[in-house]
């Protein structure tokens, strides 16, 4: 038995000793592989529950209600009610312990109404040495990241979702809207609309990964460096016209390129 089946192997003998599991279901690549997972290990015995929310893109919730209904899965739709929090809709730097706190806490209350002994989300072995106020949040509530008890990081679970026929093994990592917009910036909805909407038609010309930040007037849009040379020559004069449209002043793209967590480069420094 190699690493990677002996992770594998882990995983499944977690899940058989716990015997039943309410999975937090995204509809990413991590959730969706450990939903799996746990449908081939527990089958019945599982319920997965994706939070709605202004803070999340609505064609993500479409795809994981349409991802887990081809898995077989229970699943249920769970509003949050976190923009009515000021708390969150301040936007502060634990803004995300602060939703995730209320979130599991209403999951493990959901856990007791259909008689399951655990939650679990998503979270692998490489989100734990990263910025994640959430995880906080998680361990105080005795949440379960099986993912990241078996060991298994994000390249990993990629490699296995696609040797599952998973379509979501090389889905692009999708993170809440209010990370678009730096601490401190009061939330909205009408904010959060905007940067959706930019990133949907961003989206529509065959950018997969994407992020508009949000700065006021400004929008600054990342994308990996291999797709900079193409969107500045094919797309930028309809980018423009697009996110001004949307109410954007003035529309930027980030040198640097896409990169996970870039609104902690302040904290950071």
């Amino acid at each position: 038995m190699d690493e990677l089946e002996a992770k594998l192997h882990k995983l499944k003998g977690i899940l058989a000793e716990i015997g039943g599991i309410l999975v937090a279901y995204s509809g990413g690549a991590d959730s969706t592989f450990l939903l799996k997972m746990a449908m081939d290990v527990l089958g019945g015995k599982v319920l997965a529950v994706t939070a709605k929310a202004p803070i999340f893109p609505s064609s993500e919730l479409a795809a994981a209600e349409k991802m887990a209904h081809r898995l077989g899965a229970r699943h249920l739709l769970l509003e949050t009610g976190v923009m009515d929090d000021p708390r969150f809709s301040s936007n502060p730097p634990d803004r995300c312990y602060i939703c995730k706190r209320a979130l599991f806490s209403r999951l493990k209350e959901l856990t007791e109404e259909h008689g399951l002994p655990e939650v679990a989300d998503g979270s692998n072995h490489d989100d734990l040495g990263e910025h994640r106020p959430g995880l906080r949040a998680l361990r105080e509530l005795g949440v379960r990241s099986l993912l990241a008890e078996a060991g298994l990081t994000k390249a990993e679970i990629r490699s296995l979702s696609r040797e599952m026929g998973l379509p979501t093994w090389d889905k692009p990592a999708q993170t809440c809207l209010a990370t678009r917009f730096p601490y401190g910036e009061q939330l909205t909805l009408e904010k959060l609309r905007r940067v959706e909407d930019a990133e949907e038609f961003l989206r529509s010309l065959g950018l997969r990964q994407i992020r508009v930040r949000s700065h006021d007037s400004l929008a600054r849009i990342e994308v990996p460096r291999e797709d900079t040379a193409g969107l500045l020559s094919k797309m930028a004069p309809e980018i423009v016209d697009k996110l001004k449209g949307l109410g954007y002043t003035y529309v930027t793209l980030d040198l640097e390129g896409y990169r996970t967590g870039s609104m902690d480069e302040v904290i950071r420094r």
